[in-house]
């Protein structure tokens, strides 16, 4: 599996397609900019309306289930799927903003 970490993501956000695969109570608390939230149980619903014109970057808390999440997209067809390491807890450990959801 491939893996992004925060500074990687940082520097090159805008040549992703950014996944939030945690849960709508966690992403109440703010997500990272840019990304769009589906949930890891929704992804087998969902995934047909992420475009393949771009890699994309999955996170969840720690990156567990975006582990998870990654394997399945792999299975899907999306072979540039990175995993980000540690997470959104990575993200806003190293200071970096969250944004909420509109």
């Amino acid at each position: 599996m491939n893996e992004l970490d925060v500074d990687d993501l940082e520097e090159r956000k805008d040549q992703f397609h950014l996944i939030d695969v945690r849960t709508q109570g966690e992403v109440v608390r703010g997500v990272i900019g840019g990304a769009i939230h589906i949930s890891l149980h929704l992804l087998p619903l969902r995934a047909d309306e992420i475009p393949k014109d771009k890699p994309v970057v999955i996170y969840c808390n720690s990156g567990a289930r975006s582990a998870q999440a990654c394997a399945f997209m792999a299975g899907k067809g999306f072979a540039n799927t990175f995993n980000l390491s540690g997470g959104i807890m990575a993200w806003a450990r190293s200071g970096r903003p969250l944004e909420m959801l509109s």
